[in-house]
């Protein structure tokens, strides 16, 4: 057996290789295969927590989605490192697993040396294949080619480059797509409309360059910004946190840091120590699912839904960090191991960053006769990025001094586009280049929070806020109160925003008091939710129920990690949350988890091109209760000799 410091670790090199030799030894797992996934089966809580206390450490086994291509067949395997044996092997009919990074590179090699591909682009005068790039996506089942339905399928877009090295989503092949059989890597068909209504029509003059040596100098020349002086992050005694292994601690925090391929980055046993106590926040939080329909009903768009989670995985997007860049600071990192289609490891250099920033003030009051008491707040992020093809996510999960945590996401990178014919209407997208347009999409994302506040069992409440009508006892109208709702059923729990009551959700353990006599809860404030906007008939709701809602709440089991289901690729209804609560399950004072949507609404801008500003969103998990009084009372002052630099000043 491998050696583990901790249960929880992400699986090692050492480990994927090992899955792989077991697979191959006992089924056969090799040539005419792929490795779509292999990821660590966690141990349980219980598991968890006999280990803390001295006992065996639990067995260490992996969970493997694998396809034999020849029959498009999909497996799902348990191999158990510990006994060195294959404890299953299951073959699960009429699924999909996620698509490969291996996959996404040999379409576009077949495509761009294809002879129907190339006389397709010679058409529109289209030569030199070294400029072009094919961008593979997949199918939802309501969008997919019938008589393709029973193979694994994936549906490309075409793109030209400007020149060597410029950016490749700078100008679509309007109208060209082309269905590909992932499994035999063969052409099924090439699907051309022609690039717009009228035919003999130029392609726009679009400037879609970011990188400064590619930018025109007619445009560089008309904004010429003053440089910025050198601002410095300093810490010359180090960080204020530890780093031992992936046990992370910081100002009364401890946490593990995790990595798979699905979630990429994700978060442990999160406890703050209270006193002489270390109380239990959450036991696992993560992004479990982010769905991106495309508003758009046009034959360049029609197909565009994506299931980055699900059907590509965070993990195997994530890319490197880089000092100076992504972060500042005195930084951590940790590398992340992952595979590829051949079950072979990998390494992503620097996929976390971990550093602690300045945030202004944390609490402040001035006081006339005694003068100003200030603190500066800090907090500790934990970060990662990933890149989905044509866009970047920035995820950001911070700690504060004061027991919040905050879950940010930065949406950024290049816009998907369509050329247009000279007035030509483009109702579902801004125009942000000559003749060109982005459609709307929206970016939902899907928060699975495990939450153990002082224990497993705890009970959601929603709380909403209410004026009470004028009368007697309130003659001026003043009269605001609160209402906690405690959530009882799965089918209570389906919960929508409403910013006119300021509806929130708390996680409480109704079993502890605290010492003013309530009980200790974390309250999940609902900042950046967006409505679905979809008809309750649409593919992509049934495809993805779990936008219908703001909230879901589910009793905590281990088979139910993923929103819209296991396999949503090619899927056609959603076999996550939308089957599960069907049970209509008991979710009072017991191990709960809560599902919280949250996201985007992309109403695409002119300024979000060529290069989009990040796009910010984020919500928060703030203690209500947990705590007596403010945990920062005790946040030390900052040194006066540390909070200005002599300048001069300037005279006039």
């Amino acid at each position: 057996m491998i050696a583990v410091a901790y249960p929880l670790d992400p699986l090692s090199g050492e480990e994927f290789t090992t899955v792989a030799s077991i697979l191959q030894r006992e089924h056969g797992v090799g040539d005419g295969w792929r490795y779509a996934s292999i990821e660590m089966i966690e141990p349980s809580k219980a598991e968890l927590r006999m280990f803390d206390e001295g006992g065996d450490p639990p067995s260490r086994r992996a969970e493997v989605i694998c396809l034999q291509r020849a029959n498009n067949a999909t497996y799902k395997s348990v191999v158990s490192l510990s006994e060195d044996r294959v404890e299953s092997f299951e073959h699960i009919p009429g699924v999909q697993a996620n698509f490969t990074v291996d996959e996404f590179v040999e379409c576009d090699q077949l495509l761009r040396t294809h002879p129907d591909v190339i006389a397709a682009l010679a058409k529109r005068g289209i030569t030199d294949m070294d400029l072009v790039f094919m961008d593979t996506w997949t199918y939802g089942d309501a969008v997919a080619p019938p008589e393709y339905r029973d193979r694994r399928i994936g549906w490309s877009d075409t793109w030209i480059k400007g020149g060597p090295g410029m950016n490749p989503y700078a100008h679509p092949v309007s109208g060209l797509h082309c269905v590909v059989d992932l499994n035999s890597m063969e052409l099924l068909r090439v699907e051309d409309s022609g690039p717009f209504s009228g035919e003999g029509v130029e392609p726009p003059a679009v400037m879609g360059e970011y990188v400064p040596m590619h930018i025109p100098e007619s445009i560089r020349a008309s904004s010429r910004r003053e440089p910025l002086k050198p601002l410095h992050i300093d810490q010359p005694e180090g960080p204020s946190f530890t780093l031992d292994g992936n046990l992370l601690r910081w100002q009364n925090w401890s946490l593990r840091v995790g990595f798979n391929h699905r979630e990429g980055m994700t978060l442990h046993t999160i406890r703050y120590r209270d006193g002489e106590r270390e109380r239990s926040v959450a036991h696992r939080i993560s992004l479990a699912e982010m769905i991106v329909p495309y508003r758009d009903s046009s034959e360049d768009h029609y197909r565009r839904t994506a299931f980055d989670i699900g059907e590509w995985g965070l993990g195997f997007m994530t890319t490197s960090l880089e000092l100076g860049c992504d972060c500042l600071g005195e930084i951590r990192y940790l590398d992340a191991v992952l595979h590829n289609s051949k079950g072979e490891p990998y390494t992503i250099t620097n996929a976390v960053c971990i550093h602690e920033e300045d945030n202004a003030v944390l609490w402040k009051h001035v006081d006339h006769d005694v003068g100003a008491e200030v603190r500066r707040m800090r907090r500790l992020t934990v970060s990662s990025d990933v890149t989905v093809a044509n866009y970047e996510y920035l995820m950001y999960w911070r700690l504060y001094q004061d027991g919040s945590i905050e879950c940010e996401i930065r949406a950024t990178g290049i816009m998907v586009t369509t050329p247009l014919a000279p007035g030509q209407p483009h109702p579902n997208g801004t125009l942000v280049d000559e003749r060109t347009y982005a459609p709307f999409h929206q970016h939902f994302l899907v928060a699975r929070l495990d939450m153990d506040i002082d224990g497993t069992d705890n009970t959601v409440f929603m709380t909403e806020s209410h004026a009470e009508p004028m009368g007697r006892d309130n003659p001026y109208g003043l009269s605001l109160v609160t209402r906690n709702h405690p959530l009882h059923t799965e089918s209570q729990a389906k919960q929508d925003v409403n910013f006119a009551t300021q509806r929130a959700w708390k996680v409480v353990n109704t079993n502890v008091v605290n010492g003013i006599g309530t009980h200790p809860s974390y309250k999940l404030v609902p900042s950046g939710a967006i409505p679905p906007l979809f008809d309750p008939d649409s593919p992509v709701i049934a495809r993805a129920n779990v936008i219908a809602h703001t909230l879901w709440v589910t009793p905590n089991h281990p088979g139910e990690r993923w929103p819209a289901g296991e396999f949503v690729n090619q899927s056609a209804r959603d076999t996550g949350l939308a089957k599960w609560t069907l049970a209509n399950r008991s979710i009072e004072n017991t191990d709960v988890v809560m599902w919280y949507v949250f996201g985007i609404h992309h109403i695409t801008r002119p300024e979000d091109w060529p290069v989009m500003p990040v796009d910010v969103v984020s919500f928060w998990l703030k203690p209500f209760g947990f705590f007596d009084r403010n945990p920062a009372l005790d946040v030390v002052g900052t040194p006066p000799d540390m909070c200005h630099t002599e300048t001069t000043s300037a005279h006039h």
